[in-house]
């Protein structure tokens, strides 16, 4: 994923990406715009988030996602289908039953399908904020493909989301988040009727990124590049991922926190998600970055 982008700046405007390249349905880049952290819809454990050691909920939470958790379970079946003698008896809170049919599996219904990995993000609608309507789109590459990749050949987005160049190095990556299961959804962002920023909103817990901070259940991440020179050193940057991040609350119940995971060489757009009533939760080391993880919470949302 791009680096935290430089357009999405509280008050510099700097492109709120992500540059990590987060598997999770994107070979989407980490780069810090768009990192989000989101647990469960409950009320988290006290002691699991404190790992036992006191230092707080981002020591090491082990609980590891659901749709994980289901995959595990059918792996350790036998090939005939049976649970193996040695396997616990708990079972996930998603059911991980499956049946086979011939040489074909069908995964119990309880289990996320590519319309709800996001809870349907093109039918969030729109989020009134102090600059105007705000929309997220979601991408079609025949509509908005020139668009973006006119924004990535800005040297300012270029250097952390490092899609410059001829227009299929960008179409190369857009279309490897819309290939694939619904776990990572690129956003055009639409303000007051305008197209002028990028988004890819994705699950982090089922993303790379998850290997690299205690992930919770539906944690979902977010990436930005706000496109327009113009529309940069504004302050747009932190309203807008403020929005956007309530918007992800309001729309995602089972969603606690909203992550994003800018370079941490990008001040500025650490200084967005600040704005933006994310806190800064610790440095951590991605494949192509040190990153700024950042965290907006749900029970704090009220306060920052």
């Amino acid at each position: 994923m791009p680096s935290a982008d430089p357009t999405a700046d509280a008050s510099t405007a700097v492109p709120a990406t992500a540059d990590v390249d987060a598997g999770a349905g994107s070979n989407a880049r980490l780069d810090a715009d768009s990192d989000v952290d989101s647990s469960t819809g409950a009320e988290p454990d006290p002691a699991a988030e404190s790992g036992g050691s006191g230092h707080g909920e981002d020591t090491m939470d082990l609980r590891l996602p659901d749709e994980l958790l289901a995959l595990i379970a059918d792996e350790v079946s036998d090939s005939h289908g049976a649970r193996r003698p040695d396997e616990g008896t708990a079972e996930p809170s998603v059911s991980t039953a499956a049946s086979r049919e011939g040489s074909g599996l069908s995964v119990d219904s309880d289990l996320p399908t590519e319309d709800d990995l996001l809870d349907r993000v093109a039918d969030w609608g729109p989020a009134e904020t102090p600059v105007g309507v705000f929309h997220l789109v979601p991408v079609r590459i025949e509509r908005d493909l020139p668009l973006i990749s006119r924004w990535m050949n800005d040297p300012a987005a270029a250097a952390f989301w490092k899609l410059s160049g001829p227009q299929n190095v960008t179409e190369d990556h857009v279309r490897s988040q819309l290939a694939g299961d619904g776990r990572s959804v690129p956003c055009i962002g639409v303000l007051d009727g305008t197209p002028m920023s990028y988004w890819e909103i994705y699950r982090a817990d089922l993303d790379p990124l998850a290997r690299h901070y205690p992930a919770r259940p539906h944690d979902t991440g977010i990436h930005l590049l706000i496109g327009a020179v113009a529309d940069r050193g504004r302050g747009l940057g932190g309203l807008l991922l403020r929005a956007v991040a309530d918007l992800v609350l309001a729309q995602r119940p089972s969603c606690a926190r909203v992550i994003a995971e800018p370079d941490i060489r990008n001040t500025p757009s650490i200084a967005a998600f600040l704005t933006a009533g994310f806190r800064f939760s610790a440095e951590v080391d991605l494949p192509d970055k040190r990153a700024a993880l950042m965290a907006r919470d749900r029970s704090l949302r009220h306060f920052l």
